[in-house]
């Protein structure tokens, strides 16, 4: 591992590490006038990034998130961003309310995709999750090989799909998890796509159309993020931890820290799910938030806990070592460069 910078959501701003001559880490933390909710790179551009607000639209950073100003979408709740690898320049923005809009100049203008609107199973979604309980868009998944292909999650209500850029959408998909945590594609391959949500962890290998939940193994059925290895995108990768606490029964222990009683796990080539350890905390008190692969590093993952902590593996998950810095919080968006 070399040259890596870490940028993540910390509830209170952003933090950044960056990793230098000698291994050598430096930290930042960044204060920012918003609350700032989700983060993506743009694949196409090492530099740009983009940001998602509660209440003040995206933020654009084109310094590798030292700076950031405004690119569009002023008073909107954005919850998730992605960015095109296929269509330079595109990105899109799901919101609270759940609505999708779309950008082809790196954020200057947005077009809403209203057809999203008309979804005829949007009313009975409905989040507890944060007050006012409107669903909202939790994930956007775009395949890596075809432009048209964009999957939407919602927390809670649908996994949905458009294959013509969002002009028209499906239903719920069949197999998904209705509460989405978490949604994306593989890097390379556009066959397969990974989700975490509220009542376990969903793949599909048809770009979407179909899904299946595997449970073998998976003793804790709330889950998070996912991730699948670059080279080979049947071992992939999920956090969860239990649905129900005993300290707090309104709140998953996910949600709080030192009582998360979350794992990693792992599935290979369709096996069971394998709980990591090998120098992980067991279990882990503090929730992954945040599990990364690195395209130019198959067998490489990281893990992004909410006090702070990365840690990150060389083999698939087998063994685990914590990276010399400390972000103070991951809530709940981490990305790589």
């Amino acid at each position: 591992m070399s040259g890596k910078t870490f940028i993540a959501t910390t509830g209170q701003g952003i933090a950044r590490a960056s990793q230098g001559a000698n291994d050598q880490w430096a930290v930042e933390f960044l204060p920012t006038d918003c609350d700032v909710r989700c983060l993506a790179a743009d694949p196409l551009h090492k530099n740009t990034l983009y940001a998602g607000t509660q209440g003040n639209g995206v933020l654009r950073s084109e310094d590798q998130g030292r700076t950031w100003q405004p690119a569009g979408l002023a008073g909107q709740i954005v919850k998730a961003l992605a960015v095109s690898r296929t269509e330079p320049a595109t990105i899109y923005a799901g919101t609270k309310p759940a609505l999708v809009f779309v950008s082809h100049d790196d954020g200057v203008t947005w077009t809403e995709l209203a057809a999203f609107r008309r979804i005829r199973s949007r009313w009975f979604w409905f989040s507890p999750a944060e007050p006012p309980f409107s669903a909202y868009v939790q994930g956007i998944a775009l395949s890596p090989t075809d432009p048209k292909v964009i999957l939407v999650g919602v927390e809670a209500g649908a996994v949905v799909r458009s294959e013509d850029g969002g002009q028209t959408w499906s239903g719920h998909r069949p197999g998904a998890v209705r509460d989405c945590h978490s949604l994306t594609f593989h890097p390379t391959n556009g066959d397969w796509v990974y989700e975490g949500g509220g009542t376990g962890t969903a793949f599909s290998r048809d770009a979407g159309r179909t899904w299946k939940q595997p449970r073998d193994g998976l003793d804790r059925r709330y889950g998070w993020a996912c991730a699948a290895d670059p080279a080979q995108p049947e071992i992939w990768y999920v956090s969860a931890s239990p649905i129900f606490s005993r300290s707090n029964p309104g709140v998953p222990p996910a949600h709080i820290d030192g009582e998360a009683n979350a794992y990693i796990f792992r599935s290979a080539g369709g096996a069971p799910w394998e709980k990591l350890s090998g120098g992980l905390p067991q279990p882990l008190n503090y929730m992954a938030y945040a599990l990364l692969t690195d395209p130019a590093a198959p067998g490489h993952i990281y893990a992004g806990l909410s006090n702070g902590d990365v840690w990150h593996s060389t083999n698939h998950g087998d063994s685990w070592q914590c990276l010399p810095f400390q972000l103070k919080g991951i809530r709940r968006s981490l990305i790589m460069l």
